[in-house]
């Protein structure tokens, strides 16, 4: 096992997500390496054809893991040309919730979420979208869009759609 997956036994579990929004045919593999490597098994997603985008296939995979198992991914994962996807973490009793966004025109966006998956914005981030506000670089509304995600929902959300009703399955994180 990698040193990740050494110090997740140690970890409370949690569960969540992964979306793969859109990935063309020569990328699907290697999405599934990394995501194996994360979740220490491998795997085989159920890859359905993406009609927002021509030549792409989606897929979704629910996971059990430790607690940090989202960011592991989304860290594998960012970067890659032509992925669009979303992972989330559901919060437990010593964490709270996560949820991750990547397009390849905005990369990465980070969010913690409540137990009701509410976006949780801390306080020094919105102090300083009032500052740039209050300083005339931005406006506020386009600030707390930022804070918010808008941008990444704005742009997943034709992937999103094109995918209600495909298959999830659940994988478990070897320990």
């Amino acid at each position: 096992m990698n040193g990740y997956n050494d110090a997740a036994s140690s970890r409370p579990a949690t569960r969540g997500v992964l979306y793969v929004h859109s990935a063309p045919s020569a990328l699907c593999p290697h999405v599934e390496w990394a995501v194996g490597g994360v979740l220490g098994s491998a795997i085989s997603l159920d890859w359905t054809t993406q009609p927002a985008q021509a030549g792409t296939y989606r897929a979704e995979l629910s996971w059990t893991g430790a607690i940090g198992t989202a960011a592991a991914v989304a860290s594998a994962l960012k970067g890659w040309t032509h992925l669009r996807f979303e992972i989330t973490e559901e919060p437990t009793s010593g964490s709270e919730g996560v949820r991750f966004s990547y397009t390849p025109e905005l990369g990465v966006f980070h969010a913690v979420t409540g137990l009701h998956g509410d976006i949780m914005i801390p306080e020094d981030r919105l102090k300083a979208a009032v500052v740039k506000s209050a300083l005339g670089e931005t406006t506020i509304n386009l600030e707390i869009d930022k804070l918010l995600g808008k941008p990444w929902d704005d742009e997943l959300e034709t992937f999103r759609h094109a995918g209600e009703g495909a298959p999830v399955r659940w994988l478990h994180q070897v320990v």
